[in-house]
């Protein structure tokens, strides 16, 4: 027998210490009578109240009867006090008294003091009685003192069923199942019949492993001793088989029962919903009613629960009628799973009505308020629903917390964030690992990513949710590097999931990081996850995003081909400015039966931008609303501004802006100045401008977009002003950053970069390559006419990094090797023209994408086209896309 290292193995011998002696440090004597009383005590369950003690002796003259009555009366202290009266003049204490006295401190939840009784009782006797034995057990179990009560059965001279069905029980609460049920078949061993007690709790603790073989052994022992009929034993039986999956097995059991109560009905009905099946769980529901039997509380929560999992809004508001005609829409339990089930079906007003007319509320009410306004992403709502909870005095709970915090991540709302982190310090619910997870995630979305890391770190056990906030956090904070580092952190101790997985190829995409994508790829083919959510789109994501349109072909061709996965691979082509491809692959599309989305016409629209597909791309705008009932937004807007601009009519660009149907956000100013830019309208570009930077101050993207067309221009004077007024404003570019891919291995490389351990040699072959460029006349790395001023288009908004990325790559690789770079801001002529150049003297293929398109170089030829360089539809130089 298999018994668990917390509890004795066998039998404690009476000679042994107890381990309750050792709390007690003060020692009394205690005498017990020889007299007998003729009460008996039930020996098949325990006693909750204590008019179980027999009064008919009670005498003011006799001790142990006022000690009795004493307890009677639940004055447990006073009882106390006169036990050690007693045994200072040596009065012995009878077994109906010492009985009493443990029931009454078990009915007071009073452990020290029950304690106190046993070290008296035992102290003076090596055994104890079955009645004072069985008593002890109940209540060091009642108080989950599992050690002490197993001491105590080991003192008992003798036993009866209830004695093991106390310990049985005890064992079982306490989650010990294999103990529970080791002790069950201890029991039949040494010759114990078991009764209509043990059978409930054994077939509980099977279902709670849940072990049907073992259930099914419990199920032959009904039979053979004779419990087949009993409502109660079959109950717990239907119970065992629906936590242990085998529906068809509760179901024979229910419809072979002769005489079934409420219960019956709701063990099947709740292990149909617990098992998916709740289709048959209601129309068991409605068969209960025809046989007369009413629903309870119980039942009801379970119904409603079902109606949100199927998703059906008529049948759930059906059973909310029902809840109002029975009365039941007074209990505040029924009405939080009202509340939960609107929220689930989207019915967000109609939960806000259940709420309104609750008489009283818990916290629970709230929290399903807050939560679901948070689902619904209505984080607004919920924040002010959390203020108005605590205006009525109610304390938040671990998952009020966790929805509140999330609610701020959407909204970016760090100072309430912090306010809720102290309150979970305050109240200890920052160690529920629901809280500290989605504090990491708020303060992630929050830009404070060293503050998600300090509570990362201080989470004692580590889940798989905690890995994946923190991986996707450092993604969204541009530390792409460090996440592929925690993510091979957490495969040492734990399984990632696909949540992870897409995080972490997310990462890779943004870095370029092929090979670890496809180390992902290969881990997710091995542990049959490839195909789970939206990891499939993820690895197309990827392949697209890392330049490999064949393999991302692969990936698109071997998955569900939903309108998700035609936007990858539409936005690869106009990545790379292939206008023509890009149209082919949307006339597919349609073709395959695929309606476009909102998302769709974005890379369709910049794909007719980047190669100058004015008509196209007009035709597929006008046609977005009345051909594929696609309303434009704002971001459609601009790709047209785009469109119209960089094709060099301003003019028509400027009027479809004073035409549109919605107020113009910054994004199509900034759309126009780009165009200005790129053809040197400087007045027209300022006027953009003052547009701009009446709704937004804060993008350094429009200040680099203004800087270059006064540098474009000469306009040297004003560049300065410009600078003047980003630095004014607390405005700072993001260095440059470069990552190259060698053998497997991610190396990143900042602007001015000097510590990397082969700098030399880098430095040294790009001087070699200057002076190369020199002597061919085209001018070296700088442009000769900037030599004087401060700050140059090129130097400032560019850094160079790509050049040290892609001269690592020529030193630690093999002739004709191609070079794969990603950047993190756009790439300047300068780099563009020089990289042209080593493409074409080393004779290798180098691609470089930057925050906007790839450059594919080959033979001193750019995929681009040589295009105006430096980003066309800039926004902000320090967003990505995502």
């Amino acid at each position: 027998m298999a018994f668990s290292a917390k509890t004795p193995r066998s039998l404690i011998k009476s000679d042994l210490p107890s381990p309750i002696h050792r709390k007690l440090r003060k020692h009394k004597f205690l005498y017990f009578s020889n007299r007998r009383k003729t009460h008996q005590i039930s020996s098949t369950q325990p006693q909750q109240q204590l008019s179980f003690l027999n009064t008919n002796s009670l005498n003011s003259s006799d001790p142990n009867s006022h000690l009795h009555l004493l307890c009677i009366n639940g004055k447990l202290q006073e009882a106390l006090n006169y036990l050690d009266s007693m045994q200072e003049l040596q009065i012995p204490l009878d077994e109906d008294t010492a009985i009493g006295m443990v029931r009454l401190c078990e009915w007071k939840r009073a452990f020290e003091e029950g304690s106190k009784v046993y070290y008296y009782v035992s102290n003076s006797s090596n055994s104890l009685s079955l009645r004072l034995g069985n008593a002890f057990l109940s209540m060091f179990v009642r108080f989950g003192k599992l050690g002490d009560a197993w001491y105590v059965f080991g003192k008992m001279l003798e036993r009866d069923v209830f004695s093991w069905n106390v310990l049985i029980s005890g064992y079982a609460k306490k989650g010990f199942f294999d103990e529970a049920l080791c002790l069950y078949h201890r029991m039949l061993w040494v010759g114990f019949k078991p009764d209509v007690y043990t059978f409930p709790c054994v077939l509980r603790t099977c279902g709670a492993v849940p072990n049907l073989e073992r259930g099914k052994e419990v199920h032959v022992h009904v039979i053979r001793f004779g419990f087949e009929a009993d409502v109660d034993v079959i109950n717990a039986l239907i119970t065992m088989y629906v936590k242990c999956g085998d529906l068809p097995k509760a179901r024979l059991l229910f419809d072979k029962m002769a005489r079934r109560d409420r219960i019956s009905w709701n063990a099947i009905i709740s292990g149909y919903f617990e098992n998916g099946e709740y289709l048959e769980g209601i129309r068991l529901f409605f068969k209960m009613r025809e046989h007369c039997f009413d629903p309870d509380l119980m039942t009801m929560t379970s119904v409603i629960s079902a109606c949100e999992s199927l998703g059906n809004e008529i049948l759930g508001r059906e059973i909310h009628g029902y809840v109002i005609v029975t009365g039941m829409s007074a209990d505040v339990s029924v009405c939080n799973s009202l509340i939960q089930m609107y929220f689930s079906l989207g019915c967000w007003e109609t939960a806000e009505k259940v709420f309104d007319r609750m008489e009283w509320r818990d916290v629970v009410s709230w929290t399903a308020m807050i939560s679901g306004y948070e689902n619904n992403v209505l984080p607004d709502k919920a924040l002010d629903t959390y203020r108005m909870m605590e205006l009525h005095g109610f304390v938040p709970d671990e998952i009020t917390l966790a929805s509140v915090l999330s609610a701020c991540a959407y909204l970016g709302k760090l100072d309430m964030g912090i306010k809720l982190h102290e309150l979970a310090k305050r109240t200890g619910f920052i160690s529920y690992i629901i809280v500290a997870n989605t504090l990491v995630d708020m303060y992630s979305k929050c830009k404070c990513i060293d503050k998600a890391l300090e509570v990362f770190h201080s989470i004692p056990d580590k889940d798989v949710i905690s890995w994946t906030a923190i991986i996707l956090g450092l993604r969204l904070n541009n530390r792409c590097f460090e996440a592929l580092i925690f993510f091979r952190q957490m495969k040492v101790s734990l399984k990632p999931n696909s949540v992870t997985l897409v995080s972490v190829l997310s990462a890779c995409a943004r870095i370029g990081g092929l090979m670890c994508g496809k180390e992902i790829h290969a881990y997710a083919l091995r542990t049959g996850m490839a195909l789970d959510g939206f990891l499939p789109n993820a690895l197309l994501d990827m392949y697209v995003r890392c330049g490999r349109m064949g393999p991302a072909w692969n990936q698109f061709n071997s998955q569900k081909k939903d309108v998700s996965a035609w936007n990858i691979l539409l936005t690869g082509y106009a990545q790379r400015g292939q206008g023509k491809l890009a149209v082919e692959f949307f006339n597919r599309m349609i073709k395959s039966n695929v309606s476009p989305d909102e998302i769709t016409f974005i890379p369709l629209l910049c794909a007719c931008s980047k190669s100058e597909m004015v008509t196209e791309g007009l035709k597929y705008f006008n046609s977005m609303e009345l051909k594929y009932g696609v309303t434009p937004n704002l971001k459609h807007y601009a790709c047209v501004v785009d469109l119209l601009g960089c094709a060099g009519q301003l003019e028509e660009a400027y009027e479809f802006i004073q035409e549109m149907p919605i107020k113009p956000d910054a994004a199509i100013w900034g759309a126009l100045l780009n165009a200005c830019r790129i053809h040197r309208q400087v007045e027209l570009g300022e006027f953009a401008a003052q547009r701009i930077f009446e709704s937004d101050r804060k993008s350094v993207g429009y200040y680099v977009l203004l800087c270059n067309l006064y540098a474009n221009s000469g306009k040297w004077d004003e560049v300065a002003k410009v600078r003047k007024m980003m630095k004014d404003n607390g405005l700072v570019i993001d260095p440059g950053c470069s990552w190259v891919e060698v053998k497997g291995k991610i190396h990143a490389f900042l602007s001015g970069d000097d510590f990397h351990p082969q700098i030399n040699e880098i430095n040294a072959l790009l001087e070699g390559i200057y002076e190369k460029m020199r002597v061919a006349g085209l001018g070296g790395p700088k442009c000769d006419s900037m030599d004087g001023v401060e700050i140059s288009k090129a130097e400032i908004f560019c850094g160079h990094s790509e050049r040290l990325a892609v001269a690592f790559g020529l030193i630690n690789t093999v002739p004709g090797t191609p070079i794969w770079v990603t950047k993190n801001l756009y790439m300047c002529q300068s780099c563009h023209s020089t990289i042209k150049f080593i493409s074409k003297i080393v004779r290798r293929e180098i691609s470089v994408r930057d925050t906007e398109e790839f450059h594919h170089f080959k033979d001193g030829i750019c995929s681009c086209g040589d295009v105006e360089i430096l980003g066309k539809a800039l926004t902000n130089t320090t967003s990505e896309r995502n």
